[in-house]
């Protein structure tokens, strides 16, 4: 009985105490209105202020390669399961969880910088570092914050050496600038590649403030990526055909001097019956024999090399292409504007209820 009391007590102090905190809200509801009015403008002045981003996607299937088919049964449920398991078994060292890797290596962002962008209304043709350079927009509240490093940036300029401000006349992706190194980092924040562990598809995606240039730069990295892929896959086959190349040219040259040779040999002694020249003749006959075959079994290697090149070329599978968009992914002003109508209620109602009651007894303390 005494517990039940004492339960039914404290459950009616707190409805008490709930229903004070309320009536102390609904009293100040005024200043709580006003609190979201000032969030509705700010918010309003902040998404108008962000500059509006396009962002293409592009989904790619990759050829699977021999590490990941070697596993057989256990590989294909391990994949189901989201565990990968031929990874690290193949002889491929690049598979496609490598792929984001790739795309946001300095040497592979700095290999965009010349590729040629056209806005969507035509007025604007430069390339791509120039572009994010001297057209990306920002808020304005950035250009206040970094107007203090700008000046610094001027200031130390003054006593930059010459040598060093000649060589922003060409990107070298061992020794980069600020300015370079900020647009690789900018780019790596533009550019999002993800791999589906179960299905092995790669989604890729780029984010530009203009639709157009969103949408090439999205292929062009595609197929910068399927360049570097296929590259590496067909290194070594390509590397034997070139060796097998060089080899059947010397056998070709060496079937035909010899040919020449007793073709030659042979114009010269019709009609000797010389046991010498004979002698000379069946040399001579099988030095062409040889170098026949020779040049017949490197023929046959070198369509072999052909071949293999060939079938070490992986074949993508575009799931979907790029397009350009139509309507911008960010900023999402709805969601900044109930964002900041909801810090602005909370910040009010802890003023409300704790911040004023503190702010008099620390005055009064004082």
């Amino acid at each position: 009985m005494e517990r039940n009391e004492t339960r039914e007590r404290i459950s009616a102090e707190e409805e008490i105490d709930l229903l004070e905190l309320a009536r102390k809200l609904w009293a100040e509801r005024r200043l709580i209105l006003r609190w979201c009015g000032i969030a509705v403008i700010v918010g309003l002045v902040i998404a108008f202020s962000i500059p509006k981003e396009y962002t293409t996607t592009v989904k790619l299937a990759p050829e699977s390669t021999e590490g990941r088919s070697g596993t057989g049964n256990l590989g294909a449920l391990a994949s189901m399961a989201g565990i990968n398991l031929g990874s690290g078994g193949g002889s491929d060292a690049v598979y496609p969880d490598l792929y984001p890797d790739v795309v946001a290596s300095i040497p592979f962002a700095v290999g965009l910088f010349d590729v040629e962008v056209t806005d969507k209304k035509g007025e604007l043709r430069t390339d791509l570092y120039t572009y994010m350079q001297e057209e990306l927009r920002a808020p304005w509240w950035s250009a206040v914050i970094r107007l203090p490093f700008r000046a610094l940036g001027w200031f130390t300029g003054l006593f930059r050496d010459k040598e060093e401000a000649a060589g922003e006349e060409g990107t070298d992706a061992f020794r980069l600038n600020y300015e370079e190194a900020a647009a690789v980092t900018n780019l790596g924040q533009r550019i999002l590649v993800s791999v589906d562990k179960k299905t092995s598809v790669i989604t890729l995606s780029v984010t530009m403030q203009d639709p157009l240039i969103a949408a090439t730069l999205t292929d062009t990295v595609l197929l910068r990526l399927q360049e570097y892929i296929t590259d590496y896959r067909t290194n070594k086959a390509r590397n034997d055909l070139e060796f097998t190349q060089k080899l059947f040219d010397e056998a070709q040259t060496n079937y035909y001097r010899a040919q020449k040779r007793f073709a030659d040999y042979l114009d010269t002694n019709q009609n000797i019956v010389l046991r010498s020249v004979r002698i000379e003749q069946e040399r001579l006959q099988n030095e062409t024999d040889l170098a026949y075959n020779l040049y017949n079994q490197m023929a046959q290697q070198l369509q072999l090399a052909r071949a293999k090149v060939q079938e070490s070329t992986p074949v993508y599978t575009v799931i979907q292409p790029a397009t350009v968009a139509l309507k911008p992914s960010k900023p999402s002003k709805p969601m900044i504007l109930l964002g900041f109508i909801f810090l602005a209620g909370c910040a009010a109602a802890g003023w409300v209820l704790f911040g004023r009651d503190l702010a008099t007894n620390f005055r009064n303390d004082r």
